[in-house]
């Protein structure tokens, strides 16, 4: 076979039925998020359990996330941690940022997540490990993994007409992904769409 065979929502349904879903921790949170009126753009909890597994294959000690949100995805990723591992999330909105680090203080791996409040492109050079494109071929090891949401631009990606200024940038990034020099990578069809990239030697 040639060719991927194409995935339907059935399929989507039939593996997240399959696949292990959200904790009652988990389920809280997100409840209280939408209280709170965060967007609801949390990772799927059937690709939380894929990057889980990506980090465990890879015995992943240190990750850094750009976008903390509620919280949701920093304690899944920290969860397949190590007990030393850590994990830093930057958020450059103060009240997510606040109502993440309130949460993940109630986590199981509070110890592992740091919650870094400020922009991205200012805090990013100044750590030692991190997973960013401009940053990774700099900082990863070989075959050091990124990993990158919404590569289906919120289910808009082949819409048609003018798009919101976020669909184009997710098209253009995924331009810019594909052709990265140094990283091998693949788009997942799976939650938004995940890039997974491995850094070559």
């Amino acid at each position: 076979m040639d060719e991927t065979e194409p995935v339907t929502a059935a399929h989507v349904k039939y593996l997240a039925a399959r696949t292990r879903g959200d904790d009652a921790f988990l389920r809280e949170l997100k409840a209280a998020a939408r209280k709170a009126g965060i967007p609801e753009i949390w990772i799927a909890p059937e690709q939380a359990s894929f990057m889980q597994i990506l980090l465990k294959l890879r015995g992943a000690r240190r990750v850094v996330e750009v976008g903390t949100l509620a919280g949701y995805s920093a304690i899944n990723l920290a969860r397949a941690l190590p007990p030393d591992g850590r994990l830093t999330t930057i958020e450059l909105d103060e009240t997510r940022a606040e109502f993440a680090a309130a949460w993940i203080a109630r986590s199981d791996v509070a110890d592992r997540i740091e919650v870094r409040r400020g922009d991205a492109a200012r805090i990013l050079p100044s750590l030692a490990d991190a997973l960013y494109l401009q940053q990774a071929r700099r900082l990863l090891r070989p075959s050091g993994l990124i990993m990158v949401d919404n590569a289906f631009a919120f289910g808009a990606l082949f819409a048609k007409g003018p798009q919101e200024g976020e669909v184009e940038a997710v098209r253009s990034f995924n331009e810019v992904m594909a052709r990265a020099p140094g990283f091998h990578s693949v788009i997942v069809p799976i939650g938004d769409g995940l890039w997974v990239g491995a850094r070559e030697p």
